[in-house]
């Protein structure tokens, strides 16, 4: 047994045990990559191409996630303040206040609800409710009404009480929490009630896929950025993966044509991908990429 497999029964088990109903998802570790695309165990997984086409610019500010409603499209802010801030050359700012945006397909602004989470870098909209997933301290998961108000603060389950760890994505399907966790290097299923974690889908694993970002639900699979590890826009090679929802396991891949935008945020509307460009990415320089700052669709070729 491989330390991974061990590891991976260890919180299988321990999930199983939280509760009766909870399952455990575990892909099979990635053999050598083939021509047809990275495999999982003896399987080959299907690998395909986009490209980014841009919708319009978010309002002013880093936005970092997304959740499409039948209102419209949900935009998170990030900002960065302290070390951060100084990592980025940026100046701190004005209000560590972080907002979520609704705003139409055209993108004017219908609503703006402000929220206390901390370099936000992933969000859901369900149950009446923005959540908001915070990537710095005091971390956790924001759950604000639609009139600014704060329902709770939690952390990420399976982890320490005051500090469940970093997220990079969320999304709201079938009255469940999805969120994007980095210290568990997963995707966890949560009841939003209980807060009792569910189910747990590993992040896909590549040699040069080791940055993982937004997800969106599609009919009974889940979409995920994911990228390598860079030092600007043009080393930059982000990428998509698609997981079986009920089984965690990999069905593809797709890699951008050069010159893409960004992605980090991602959401499903009418069919197509939706992302955004945050203009912050994690050893580039602030708004290194063309398109920073922009909504855009993600179109398979």
């Amino acid at each position: 047994m491989t330390k991974r497999e061990f590891l991976s029964a260890g919180i299988g088990t321990g999930l199983a045990l939280a509760k009766g109903t909870a399952a455990f998802a575990q892909q099979t570790s990635p053999a050598t990559p083939t021509d047809s695309g990275p495999p999982s165990g003896n399987r080959r997984v299907a690998s395909r191409m986009a490209k980014t086409t841009k919708l319009f610019k978010s309002p002013p500010g880093f936005p970092n996630g997304l959740a499409a409603t039948p209102e419209g499209l949900w935009i998170a802010q990030q900002k960065v303040s302290g070390a951060q801030a100084a990592t980025y050359h940026l100046p701190e700012p004005k209000s560590l206040t972080e907002e979520a945006w609704l705003v139409d397909w055209d993108g004017k602004l219908l609503k703006t609800v402000t929220t206390p989470s901390r370099n936000t870098s992933g969000m859901a909209v369900g149950g009446g409710y923005v959540w908001m997933v915070a990537n710095a301290p005091p971390q956790g998961v924001f759950q604000v009404d639609m009139n600014s108000r704060l329902a709770s603060h939690r952390q990420i389950p399976l982890g320490p009480v005051n500090d469940g760890g970093g997220c990079h994505g969320a999304m709201w399907q079938d009255e469940k929490l999805w969120i994007a966790s980095l210290r568990l290097r997963a995707n966890l299923r949560v009841d939003p009630k209980t807060w009792e974690p569910e189910f747990l889908i590993p992040f896909y694993q590549a040699p040069d896929r080791v940055r993982y970002h937004g997800i969106a639900w599609d009919n009974g699979t889940i979409w995920q950025i994911v990228g390598n590890d860079s030092k600007s826009y043009s080393e930059g090679r982000p990428g998509l993966v698609r997981y079986e929802a009920a089984t965690g396991k990999v069905i593809e891949t797709v890699d951008f044509v050069p010159s893409s935008c960004d992605p980090h945020g991602l959401a499903m509307h009418e069919g197509k991908l939706i992302s955004c460009d945050a203009g912050i990415h994690p050893g580039w320089p602030t708004n290194d990429s063309p398109t920073a700052g922009w909504i855009f669709r993600i179109d398979f070729i």
